[in-house]
């Protein structure tokens, strides 16, 4: 667990770089992480600086310049590295999507089956989920799980979807572990 107290902003803005980070494996722009908080650049350059002079980020000069996020960015965001994570395929309304993986899920309030949810903790990002949107995460790796629902809610910094649980399925018997 990170001791750094971050704002929400700076949050918000370092869960954007640790994203497009990822989907592009280079440094980043300081307009595309503005476009994709909603967000003056501006004030990313600003928000940047107080990043870099916490060691969350890294500045990379030139043309194919932007920055990148340190080790500490991911240990900030409680975002475990991974070079090669396993697939855990989303679905939104019916289509593939491309950049995002299901890093946990969470099962919430099982007990009760008018108010079952799911938090799926996502790496990318989670700006095109609505509420009311379907969706549909799985199969897990180890034990085949998939979970489909719809939208409740959503928190955009830590990158959560809130999932009214629709079905909820795993083959009985051995799995793949």
């Amino acid at each position: 667990m990170s001791s750094i107290e971050l704002t929400a902003s700076q949050r918000t803005i370092l869960r954007a770089l640790v994203n497009l980070h990822g989907e592009q494996e280079s440094a980043v722009k300081g307009e595309d992480i503005a476009d994709e908080v909603g967000r003056n650049p501006g004030t990313i350059r600003n928000q940047m600086q107080s990043l870099k002079a916490l060691q969350l980020v890294e500045g990379v000069p030139g043309p194919k310049g932007g920055y990148k996020p340190t080790t500490n960015a991911f240990d900030a965001l409680d975002v475990q590295q991974m070079d090669e994570p396993a697939s855990v395929p989303l679905t939104h309304e019916g289509d593939p999507v491309s950049g995002v993986n299901v890093e946990e899920v969470h099962l919430t309030s099982v007990h009760n089956p008018d108010l079952c949810r799911a938090e799926l903790h996502l790496r990318g990002s989670v700006k095109q989920f609505h509420e009311g949107d379907a969706v549909r995460a799985g199969p897990t790796p180890l034990s085949a799980l998939v979970v489909e629902g719809t939208v409740d809610g959503k928190d955009s910094t830590a990158n959560v979807l809130i999932l009214e649980i629709e079905s909820m399925e795993a083959p009985a018997g051995e799995t793949a572990h």
